[in-house]
């Protein structure tokens, strides 16, 4: 399952979908370490970018070893779209997503993300302004439609395909879903007979056998992980292993998830500072420990946790109850 990205190769096409408030610098890192191909950005405002937003700045760093990297840029002003890619270009990404799915209530308020897909003339627009003002490769990340009756996503594809968009990710939900019901691979498959660009698959992969199912029966060229791999790096790696060698891989034990748990932290910690680092923690960590023996109880004390020191006593109290 070879992904193309303009000139890029990634074998096989497997990817960490562009989570706001997940896909940030340390947790890449992680991805990246449990073999995951290809990595997104959460996704970062135009606007913040081009009236020099600095939070929105600070969400554009990353390392070599994320390599290959793409960062999602979300507006609906084709110009302000336009020069907020430019300024992402001159960081020097892979290349480029647009956000044409997201169902938040406050982006699509706004005219933003998911919003999109209720004017395909508009998204016309932005694909043939963002492509033309930068020279790396530009994606976009788009949901079957506005709501079940109105589903365009093949429209929309098309349209991007017209206007230079290298790859199109489709998630197999209406934005009116959000993240309800189940993913709909049928217009996954719909959108990758209709397109000749690459189509990446989104929606509901949640395990190696998912991930082999939605190949098979889209004929996709990649597949993006997004909710599944939240807390649960190691996904990456039993995805790679199923495909590549039909091994199914042990789930990590409670003291994988302890030291795992640890290391987030420490990377969260040395990038944005304790204190940053334990709020944002305390949703990961209920993440991370999802299934185990006293996990009920530990998210009780983890969404109070403000240092490194009480985090480490919750993760070794539930490391206790799971190892006897």
């Amino acid at each position: 399952m070879l992904l193309k990205i303009g000139s890029i190769n990634i074998d096989p096409g497997l990817a960490l979908a562009p989570m706001a408030g997940v896909a940030d610098h340390p947790f890449r890192v992680l991805v990246k370490e449990q073999g995951c191909p290809l990595v997104y950005s959460e996704m970062i405002s135009a606007k913040g970018l081009v009236y020099s937003n600095r939070r929105n700045r600070a969400l554009l760093h990353f390392t070599e070893r994320e390599r290959p990297i793409g960062f999602q840029l979300f507006g609906s002003d084709p110009e302000i779209l336009a020069e907020g890619a430019r300024i992402i270009e001159s960081y020097e990404p892979d290349f480029i997503d647009l956000n044409f799915g997201c169902p938040t209530p406050k982006i699509v308020r706004n005219g933003d993300g998911g919003a999109l897909m209720r004017n395909p003339a508009l998204c016309g627009e932005i694909f043939r302004k963002v492509s033309t003002a930068v020279s790396c490769p530009v994606t976009v990340k788009i949901r079957t439609g506005w709501d079940e009756n109105n589903i365009n996503a093949t429209e929309v594809a098309l349209l991007a395909e017209e206007n230079g968009v290298k790859v199109v990710t489709v998630h197999g939900r209406t934005v009116k879903q959000g993240y309800q019901g189940e993913a709909d691979w049928r217009m996954v498959k719909i959108v990758k007979e209709n397109l000749t660009i690459p189509v990446i698959g989104n929606g509901d992969i949640d395990s190696p056998q998912k991930a082999e199912e939605m190949i098979n029966y889209s004929r996709c060229d990649g597949i993006m992980v997004g909710r599944a791999a939240r807390g649960n790096p190691w996904i990456f790696r039993a995805i790679l292993a199923w495909l590549q060698e039909r091994k199914e891989l042990e789930a990590p034990g409670a003291e994988d998830i302890y030291e795992m748990v640890l290391r987030h932290f420490k990377l969260l910690s040395d990038f944005k500072g304790e204190k940053i680092a334990a709020r944002e923690m305390r949703r990961h960590a209920a993440w991370y420990v999802r299934g185990l023996k006293g996990a009920s109880a530990a998210r009780q004390q983890l969404v109070r946790v403000k240092t490194d020191e009480e985090l480490k006593a919750i993760m070794k109290e539930l490391l206790r109850l799971n190892s006897s």
